[in-house]
């Protein structure tokens, strides 16, 4: 009745790590992708990083694909985070987490787009059809499944097509599936910073008006910056030649890691929420961004993706050995039940705590010193708090998440 039994529009990361689950459980799986397979595989470093949560960490492992990817990971051991302005520093009442003070290890780990893209694309051969530079152009649902034409105008028929093609989702659209959401005002300046002293596996976290400033470890004396600001400052800032870029955001980074100098080409990400009405339709679920699009601000984007992922990987493959049709909406709605509490949770709390630090209110300021104090002397609070930036607090947890196969 099908070519595949899943078809996958998108192969950035949800949807290359989706296709290894369900084909490692005996599932026929296809990635549409519209990058060729050689985009994003080569050696150089880019500055591009990830910061990958315990649980996430987990799912790799469950792959197989971890023991590749150890060596070339940066652990997080602590973080620290504040509020801050230019020049001045922290603010005397900070949040401080160390890993060390809960049993499951550091709270995750850096990891660069480049070896994970690598990683998964090496796996796929032999047990993923993966059909890269292309894309699909239309979907329709047919008695038992639903059929998709491509871009170099082949057809394909599925049990399950699977949106993992970004916040602007064909999939999604073609579905009826509507979006909401705002624009932030901001843009993130991303970029790799090589410095003088190490970091020792902290990832520092700076709240200021414009926008937060991140400060994410990399292996050896590197760490990833993802800066936040306005729209029209970002924009100014990202013309500027390396060295100008340095000068602003010297003050900013403050002089904590000694000398700092770019060690990586530099990116602009406009910021903004996006979630879509449903994560499942007609023969058709989606995952990562084409689900929810969240503020990075906790660095939780990818991790609520692979949460997606794990979850669905859970539900089809337990639906198949039960014989159903893993298409239907009684299997889909599994998913959706599962999923999209959690992530639209997450995602309006992240979208909070942006709108709170980016007040100049001065009660405003006094009232997220005391809480962050707070929250830091009160060592239950801390533990639940990395026990959620480590996705340990998923419930039910699916089994990816726990390390475990499927």
């Amino acid at each position: 009745m099908s070519d595949v039994d899943v078809l996958i529009a998108g192969g950035g990361l949800n949807g290359p790590v989706l296709a290894l689950a369900l084909a490692g459980a005996g599932l026929r799986v296809a990635v549409v992708d519209p990058r060729p397979a050689d985009a994003r595989a080569g050696d150089n470093f880019d500055g591009r990083a990830y910061a990958l949560a315990v649980a996430s960490q987990r799912l790799l492992k469950a792959l197989g694909l971890w023991a590749g990817l150890a060596d070339d990971s940066q652990p997080i051991r602590q973080v620290k985070a504040s509020q801050g302005r230019p020049g001045e520093g922290a603010a005397p009442f900070f949040l401080h987490f160390d890993s060390a003070e809960i049993e499951e290890g550091p709270v995750g780990y850096m990891l660069e787009d480049r070896f994970l893209y690598r990683a998964l694309l090496a796996a796929m051969p032999g047990k993923v059809q993966h059909l890269s530079g292309l894309s699909v152009t239309d979907q329709q649902v047919t008695a038992g499944g639903v059929e998709v034409a491509l871009s170099d105008g082949r057809r394909m028929r599925a049990r399950l097509l699977v949106g993992a093609d970004g916040r602007g989702s064909g999939v999604a659209a073609r579905a009826g599936i509507r979006r909401r959401g705002w624009d932030y005002g901001q843009t993130a300046l991303v970029a790799a910073i090589a410095h003088e002293r190490p970091h020792e596996g902290v990832a520092q976290q700076y709240f200021m008006a414009t926008g937060p400033l991140a400060i994410l470890p990399l292996p050896g004396n590197r760490s990833s910056v993802v800066w936040s600001e306005t729209h029209d400052n970002a924009r100014a800032i990202a013309a500027l030649p390396d060295d100008a870029f340095l000068d602003v955001l010297r003050p900013r980074f403050g002089d904590f890691l000694g000398r700092i100098e770019l060690a990586g080409a530099r990116f602009t990400y406009p910021l903004s929420l996006s979630l879509a009405d449903r994560y499942a339709a007609d023969r058709v679920a989606l995952v990562g961004d084409a689900a929810h699009g969240v503020h990075p601000i906790a660095g939780q984007g990818l991790n609520l993706g692979l949460r997606d992922v794990a979850a669905l990987a859970e539900v089809l493959v337990d639906a198949a050995r039960r014989g159903e049709d893993i298409g239907s909406e009684l299997v889909l709605q599994r998913y959706q039940g599962w999923r999209r509490f959690d992530a639209t949770s997450l995602a309006l709390g992240m979208d909070g705590v942006n709108r709170l630090f980016a007040s100049t209110n001065p009660v405003a300021s006094v009232a997220r010193g005391l809480g962050m104090g707070i929250v830091s002397a009160v060592p239950a609070l801390r533990r639940g708090f990395m026990r959620q930036a480590a996705g340990l607090s998923v419930d039910p947890m699916p089994r990816m998440l726990l390390g475990q196969a499927l």
